[in-house]
């Protein structure tokens, strides 16, 4: 068994009972358990020990050996979720497994141990263990607090008891809480006390009087000290407000106040101020001041500030009746504690008699056109005083053009110095001051209050010095487009301004035809919508009227600028496209890659980026053969033209805007492809005449079902002829010693314009069907290099003829400008 000893030099260990005990207490066990076959034992360690640390010897206590332990496969059996011990089989020791908190295993019940059995076998045996965890200092005592508040009274009386907080320590026995320590002081001791449960607390016991004026606070410390070897202790701050007491009488600190005052002086002249001290605080020391009662009639003549002691003069005193006033003032605090104090006022002698001003006549409203000199009151003064106190005079207070003329004696009239303006100045509080020859000299002053009546001497005038605004085109009849406005610094109805369009014309018409300008709030709405493309802005005039007699105005010129709308598609000038005739552009096979075939030109009667037109191909029969210059509108070739191209080439350009949203036209434009007119004229008529069968529809239909076999035989023919037509032309060309004339493509030129028109071109067409012997000229817009046929071939034949007489004259070269 595991028992505690100490050491020869003081420590202590420690140790097990020895053999000869063990086996003693062995026997006893066994005839106590004979029909159980069980020993039980006991150890006794301190907590916290370490991991590992000896508890006792199982195989000594029990008696067996090592081997015993082994073969019967001894083993701990607890019902505990902790093992806070080990059986070491091999050493026949019990060992701390884990760490034991007494104060988490048993909290404050003592003694505090744990049990588990020793189970062997073969045969079986149970051994109940029995450990019990000793206390140990590891706790010290504490306070749920650290700060204590105490509020005392300094009248509190001797032996008045505070209770103060009790400590806590979770050790027990001589490791507990023992007892508790006070901060010396002079004024508080400390008595413990001990409940029925065992458990200390404290108590502070006054023992001498508080002084709150001497000391309003006391800070002290209470320390809880347990038994513990060493020594633990917890502390808690108390901190003691002294609460004040009325002990302490107010004291004045004059015996006797002395004052003068001048007679007549004006009531709540301040007049001294009394003073009396109070050491207590709060309410105690409040001070508040009377007069005495043993004065009669003197709260009559005087007032005093009950809380600040200054006194105030309640009514007026004559020097006269009174030269010395006497009188006694009170102070008391909130117990009913006094003190009294003497006051005396001498009363001084002054020219009491101010000047009196009569008014004898006095106009409130004058003209802002009145003359200077204008007479707008008549006063009189006088002063009871007798010589020098009795000479009076007077003067107009300020810079006011007001002045004070006197004829007569004591009599004075108040006169314009110069001429009023209204708009400067409306109002006028004139101030007429007449003061004595006294010492000091005595006042009084009078205020007249004058108003100036408006006449209308101001026109209207605007804001700005013209107004300018926008408006889109295609506006709604009646929308507001600005507001124009005017101030008048007159007032009522000469202020009252109304607005009036000037009479004027804009592109020949009245310009009210255009826009009406509201008379009273001065909006200027449009009568009608307005077209960009018509008029670009509106110019006019609008008058600004008040309504005086005779009235007065001003004008103002303002400008309403018309914005632009994307509200016109592009119109294409060339080329012209128009129902009675078709236009053609010809392209030799001979043309290279950049061939200029035409120019799309087109212009947008809009403005700005809404006139910015851009050139987009469509559709065409050979997408792969023409361009179209995106800003230019030029039709060029982008390969080189060969003989399996068509002759016929229809292309569709769209020619867009830059509006939002865009707008586009579009138009068609023919080219025929060929070295010789008469190859174009045969695919022209062709053209032609298919155009005049979609003319007539019904009647190709019907004529179709008649002649179906010979148009098939017809078109296979004509292509058999073509064919062999331009094989012969190609070799007759090449074997031929003749010089062969180029055909030169279109020449151009860029003429500076207007709008989007700017270009004017110059074309060489050959328009003979043999070898190219004579040239025509044309010098027109870019339009003039065409064919132009008639829907009837009738029509183009005659035109032809007539064309080639004028062409078969030797050395006249047509020219067309």
């Amino acid at each position: 068994m595991a028992y505690k000893e100490k050491n020869r030099d003081g420590g202590s260990r420690w140790r097990l009972f020895g053999r000869r005990r063990a086996a003693v207490f062995l026997i006893i066990f066994q005839f106590i358990y004979v029909d159980q076959a069980e020993a039980q034992i006991r150890y006794s360690i301190p907590e916290e020990m370490k991991k590992g640390s000896l508890v006792g010897s199982v195989t000594q206590d029990l008696g067996f050996d090592l081997k015993r332990l082994r073969s019967g496969r001894a083993r701990i059996v607890t019902g505990e979720n902790i093992q806070y011990t080990e059986l070491m089989t091999d050493k026949g020791t019990l060992v701390v497994s884990e760490r034991i908190d007494r104060e988490q295993l048993c909290g404050d019940t003592t003694p505090c141990s744990f049990t588990f059995e020793i189970l062997l076998e073969n045969p079986m045996e149970l051994h109940p263990v029995t450990i019990e965890v000793l206390d140990i200092n590891d706790n010290a005592p504490i306070f749920q607090n650290s700060h204590l508040e105490f509020e005392i009274s300094e009248s509190a009386v001797h032996g008045s008891r505070f209770v103060l907080e009790s400590a806590y320590d979770a050790d027990v026995g001589t490791n507990g809480l023992q007892s508790y320590v006070l901060t010396p002081n002079d004024n508080f001791v400390l008595q413990q006390h001990t409940n029925p449960d065992g458990s200390k607390y404290a108590e502070m016991v006054l023992q001498k009087s508080l002084d709150r004026e001497t000391q309003p606070q006391l800070s002290l410390k209470l320390m809880a000290v347990d038994g513990g070897n060493p020594q633990r202790s917890g502390t808690v701050h108390i901190h003691v407000h002294i609460l004040d007491a009325n002990d302490n009488a107010p004291v004045f600190n004059q015996s006797v106040y002395k004052a003068s005052v001048i007679e007549n002086a004006s009531k709540g002249t301040y007049i001294v101020t009394v003073n009396a001290s109070d050491v207590d605080s709060g309410l105690n020391g409040k001070v508040s001041y009377s007069f005495s009662k043993s004065n009669a009639g003197v709260s009559d003549l005087f007032d005093i500030d009950v809380e600040a002691g200054r006194i105030y003069l309640s009514k007026e005193i004559d020097f006269e009746k009174e030269k010395k006033i006497e009188f006694r003032v009170e102070a008391k605090d909130q117990g009913g504690l006094t003190d009294s104090t003497k006051v005396e006022i001498d009363v001084i002698d002054i020219n009491d008699n101010t000047p009196i001003i009569n008014v004898m006549s006095f106009t409130s409203l004058i003209s802002e056109d009145s003359p200077a000199g204008t007479t707008i009151g008549i006063i009189n003064v006088k002063d009871i005083d007798s010589g020098e106190n009795g000479h009076v005079r007077c003067y107009i207070e300020g810079s006011v053009p007001f002045k004070i003329k006197s004829n007569v004696r004591n009599y004075y009239a108040l006169v314009t110095d110069t001429v009023l303006d209204r708009e400067y100045m409306s109002e006028y509080n004139v101030t007429v001051i007449a003061v004595d020859a006294g010492k000091p000299p005595l006042t009084t002053e009078k205020t007249f209050h004058l108003r100036v009546s408006d006449v209308n001497d101001h026109a209207p005038v605007f804001q700005k010095m013209s107004y300018s605004s926008f408006i889109t085109e295609n506006n709604s009849p009646g929308t507001s487009v600005l507001k124009v406005s005017a101030k008048d610094p007159d007032e009522n109805q000469n202020a009252c301004v109304s607005y009036i369009l000037v009479d004027g014309e804009i592109g020949g018409s009245h310009v009210s035809e255009y826009v009406s300008v509201n008379a009273q709030s001065g909006m200027i709405h449009a009568v009608r919508s307005f077209d960009f493309e018509q008029i670009k802005e509106l110019t006019f005039v609008v008058k600004a009227q008040d309504g005086g007699s005779p009235p007065l105005s001003s004008n103002v010129t303002v400008k309403i600028l018309i914005q632009d709308q994307n509200d016109n598609p592009p119109q294409v000038l060339y080329p012209v496209q128009t129902g009675a005739s078709v236009v053609y552009e010809m392209v030799p096979r001979s043309a290279d890659v950049g061939y200029l075939v035409t120019k799309v030109v087109a212009v947008d009667v809009d403005s700005g980026q809404n006139a910015w037109l851009s050139y987009k191909l469509q559709k065409a029969t050979d997408r792969a053969l023409f361009e179209v210059g995106l800003q230019n509108g030029e039709i060029r070739t982008i390969r080189q033209v060969s003989d399996k191209d068509p002759v016929k080439q229809i292309l569709t350009v769209i020619v867009e805007d830059n509006g939002q949203p865009s707008r586009s036209a579009t138009v068609t434009v023919t080219v025929g492809v060929a070295d010789s007119f008469p190859e174009a004229l045969s695919e022209m008529s062709d053209f032609a005449q298919d155009k005049e069968y979609d003319d007539n529809l019904t009647f190709y239909l019907v004529l179709a079902l008649a002649v179906v076999s010979f148009l098939f035989i017809t078109c296979v023919v004509v292509i058999i002829s073509v064919k062999i037509y331009r094989w012969r032309q190609s070799r007759v060309l090449y074997h031929s010693n003749l010089p062969v004339i180029p055909y030169y493509p279109p020449r151009y030129s860029d003429t500076l314009g207007t709008g989007t028109l700017q270009h004017v071109y110059n074309y060489e067409v050959c328009r003979t069907t043999d070898s190219r012997k004579s040239d025509c000229k044309f010098g027109r817009a870019g339009s003039q290099n065409v064919l132009i046929m008639d829907p009837s071939s009738t029509g183009t034949m005659q035109r032809l003829q007539s064309e080639k007489s004028i062409l078969d004259e030797p050395d006249s070269p047509l020219e067309v400008g």
